[in-house]
């Protein structure tokens, strides 16, 4: 697979050294220092799942989290209605 990477100048450095003084690609030397900081962060090749553990809101009934973020939206708009309301007053 082909894809741009930005590395870090000393990084590079690092990795163009290597390349010259083992006569490997730069692209094979790259991979195989990705495999091995990837193994040593996972030895036995294996990743841990990410688990997400959910707590207790104490809503009261009839409260929809969703409906926080739509009134966090309203109160938003509602200032910024009001903060152009006054700048066309004083412009005016």
């Amino acid at each position: 697979m082909r894809t741009t990477v930005t590395l870090d100048r000393d990084l590079e450095r690092i990795l163009r050294e290597t390349a010259l003084r083992t006569h490997k690609p730069f692209k094979k030397v790259l991979n195989d220092t990705l495999r091995a900081g990837i193994e040593l962060a996972a030895p036995d090749g294996k990743v841990e799942p990410f688990i997400v553990r959910a707590r207790p809101m104490h809503l009261r009934a009839g409260y929809d989290p969703a409906g926080f973020n739509r009134l966090a939206d309203d109160l938003e708009a509602e200032a910024f209605l009001e903060m152009t309301r006054k700048l066309i007053e004083r412009s005016q």
